[in-house]
């Protein structure tokens, strides 16, 4: 299986990169994982809703480009459906066995996801309907595509 995580942004805080390391190092059995950062766009300070837009759409052109084109395309937006952690595990399964070996995590910037890349996405998903830092759910996810391959293994999880 392969996994890439496509992104907005560097993680800066140490212990955020320490977990993204761990779980990168505990996925090579069982997946061949790529994570592509793009450089978050700026937005101008008190922007108009129309500046704000354009921004959030410049920053969805760059993420979407840099999706595999034969990639399950999974969209992280708190607007998403939310499942647990069994059913991403049943879900990763079902496209494995569908032939769809290559699945995308899409990750937006501190200011959102454009419409333009929600519409893209094979599924949208939800973590929360709390707002959390797009570096900080970087780790969540990794931790749940882990979860998800031990549990589709029924192999015990230990922290």
């Amino acid at each position: 299986m392969k996994i890439t995580i496509v992104c907005a942004g560097k993680i800066k805080e140490k212990y955020l990169r320490d977990g993204i390391a761990e779980y990168e190092k505990r996925l090579r059995p069982y997946a061949d994982l790529r994570t592509i950062e793009i450089v978050e766009e700026r937005m101008k300070d008190k922007p108009s809703a129309a500046e704000k837009a354009e921004t959030i759409r410049r920053e969805g052109e760059r993420l979407a480009a840099q999706v595999p084109q034969d990639a399950y395309l999974i969209v992280l937006d708190v607007g998403g459906a939310e499942m647990s952690s069994e059913a991403l595990a049943e879900k990763i399964d079902f496209l494995a066995l569908e032939g769809r070996s290559h699945i995308a995590f899409l990750i937006g910037g501190a200011f959102g996801l454009s419409d333009e890349v929600r519409q893209c996405a094979d599924l949208r998903l939800s973590f929360s309907h709390f707002t959390f830092p797009h570096q900080l759910i970087r780790l969540f996810l990794m931790e749940q595509i882990y979860r998800a391959f031990k549990i589709s293994r029924r192999e015990p999880y230990h922290l």
